[in-house]
């Protein structure tokens, strides 16, 4: 994985050739699925174009459940209970919801590096930076996407649950989708489905893990270490 902290010229690890900001926008009312992916997808394609810069949007969705391009039919284990997207990402199946903050990512590969797996890995690097602001050691796991936190009390058997869910899609070069991380969301409505296709273990969220932390408090975080791996950004206005 990348590191996760500036390299000896101070410059983002996954930063622009340019060095040009990004946009940062943020939502304050939760945002339509079908609506998002519209803008977004319109987005990437004007950054692919050059006629709009890379832009980071922060938002929440209502209650829902996406599927992915590798996601089974079998794993939608409560198909009506809440409405189900035919999603472009990859992965398989995740829950989207009130109190988890979803940031779709808009960056040029192009202006960057284009090499998908070195972007995904600075995509759990950016993950993994944020938690460390709350004293979150967030790991990555050969196999499975995303990133984990491990769990340990006294008498029971460490496990390892999610905290944050990547899936991303590229086209010309251009990334949209992006990650979601769980500040507190309701983790009883991942019941609906297995996650991301994966049985042996768990979801979590900061909230869960004893940490009364804000999404004011997480957006912060998210920032900071996002510029850390990808380098400077500027306030924006939301697509939608």
């Amino acid at each position: 994985m990348l590191d996760r902290t500036l390299n000896s010229a101070g410059e983002a690890l996954f930063g622009r050739t340019d060095a040009a900001p990004v946009g940062w926008a943020v939502s304050q009312t939760p945002v339509p699925y079908p609506e998002a992916v519209e803008a977004m997808e319109a987005r990437a394609a004007a950054i692919a174009d050059g006629a709009a810069g890379e832009l980071v949007w922060l938002l929440e969705h209502p209650p829902l459940y996406t599927a992915g391009v590798s996601a089974k039919a079998a794993d939608l284990i409560d198909p009506g209970r809440f409405p189900v997207f035919e999603s472009g990402r990859g992965g398989q199946f995740t829950y989207h919801g009130p109190g988890q903050r979803v940031a779709y990512v808009m960056l040029d590969l192009t202006r960057r590096r284009r090499d998908v797996r070195a972007f995904v890995a600075a995509l759990e690097a950016w993950v993994i930076g944020a938690l460390d602001a709350f004293n979150v050691a967030g790991e990555v796991r050969d196999g499975r996407v995303g990133v984990w936190v491990e769990r340990k009390a006294p008498g029971v058997p460490p496990r390892e649950d999610k905290i944050a869910a990547i899936g991303v899609k590229l086209r010309r070069w251009v990334s949209f989708h992006g990650v979601s991380l769980n500040v507190e969301p309701d983790l009883g409505h991942f019941g609906g489905i297995v996650p991301c296709g994966v049985t042996d273990h768990g979801v979590t969220s900061l909230v869960d893990l004893g940490l009364p932390v804000t999404m004011a408090e997480a957006d912060a975080a998210l920032k900071a270490s996002f510029q850390a791996v990808f380098g400077p950004v500027e306030d924006a206005s939301a697509p939608l």
